[in-house]
């Protein structure tokens, strides 16, 4: 039966649903919002690593990637995309409109990149936006156990009696490990030649094989090839010495006071990645950085875990920036 009670129940229905239909229609981006606060992430997240598998790099972003899993409830996958010095990796995520990719930031891509190739196919600060710094890891130098030289003292007067006779790696040009070394060499006033590799893996491959001398790589890829003799490492770039080598000096200590290299890894997004998935990746970060277990690992490795917000990892970035334009520019770092 219509009562004048259901009329006026089917009125009040109609209005509420009008009042819907007419806020959605005026104001698209509260209804879109709405929808993503509630569907976001809708499937599995994909996470470039601009370089190949072996690295530092692969360590931080499968120990985060792990973590923010559980967190956000959907599968974030680790996918290694090596070249260019990264710019391949980079351009494909700043080219990404899907909601769900993001790539692992790094001092070569973001901070070094931008001041060593005269055109990129994006733009480092336009085209990304900044979620949260990972972890801080160490550079440790380190030489192959065949060359004589037990510490970085000894290291840079072999250097000098061999001008250009020795050799470094790097995981390629405007890598961590080439900036670290050439830090170095500018701080010694030395001269060793630089062999840029396609990766971490292939220069620590040949750098095992005694192929190449020396190299600064981030400490949790090779920690354990020098608690096995097979590397010597002669100097960290720390400001402190680290609790897994204590017998090894810092650089600082051994005559270039004020010396310090870290590398770093962070999360960045495509610009088109919206808002409420920045926020919530960043907040999964943190929360992942805080876990006991993702931490031992971390710090086991010598890796310095963070997990801070968007603003202050832009704010980190900018200031790496400004100090690697200078040691760029000093040190005339090219692309390869």
């Amino acid at each position: 039966m219509n009562t004048p009670k259901s009329r006026r129940s089917a009125l009040q229905s109609g209005l509420r649903t009008g009042t819907a239909l007419v806020a959605a229609t005026a104001f698209p981006g509260l209804w879109t919002s709405a929808q993503a606060q509630a569907t976001w992430p809708s499937k599995p997240i994909r996470l470039l690593v601009p370089f190949a598998p072996g690295g530092s790099s692969e360590i931080v972003a499968r120990s985060a990637a792990n973590e923010i899993s559980k967190s956000l409830g959907q599968n974030v996958f680790v996918e290694n995309k090596p070249g260019a010095s990264g710019n391949i990796a980079m351009q494909e995520c700043a080219a990404s409109t899907d909601g769900h990719t993001m790539i692992l930031g790094h001092i070569g891509t973001l901070a070094v990149n931008p001041f060593i190739f005269d055109k990129l196919p994006f733009d480092t600060n336009r085209d990304f936006r900044p979620i949260s710094l990972l972890a801080k890891v160490p550079s440790l130098y380190v030489v192959n156990a065949d060359v004589p030289a037990k510490n970085l003292k000894e290291f840079i007067a072999l250097a000098k009696a061999k001008t250009g006779q020795l050799n470094y790696g790097s995981a390629g040009n405007g890598s961590a490990g080439h900036l670290a070394f050439e830090y170095l060499k500018m701080a010694a006033n030395i001269f060793v030649l630089h062999v840029p590799y396609r990766g971490t893996g292939p220069q620590l491959t040949d750098l095992l094989a005694g192929r190449l001398d020396a190299a600064s790589v981030g400490a949790p890829a090779i920690l354990g090839h020098i608690k096995s003799g097979k590397l010597r490492c002669i100097a960290t770039g720390t400001r402190e010495r680290l609790p897994q080598l204590p017998d090894v000096p810092t650089v600082a200590e051994s005559g270039y006071p004020g010396f310090e290299m870290t590398q770093w890894y962070g999360l960045n997004a495509p610009a088109s990645m919206p808002q409420i998935a920045i926020d919530k990746i960043a907040e999964a970060c943190a929360k992942a950085m805080r876990n006991p277990q993702a931490t031992e690992r971390l710090r086991g490795d010598t890796a310095q875990p963070v997990g801070d917000t968007p603003a202050q990892y832009a704010a980190f970035i900018k200031t790496e920036q400004e100090r690697w334009k200078q040691v760029v520019a000093r040190a005339k770092i090219k692309p390869d």
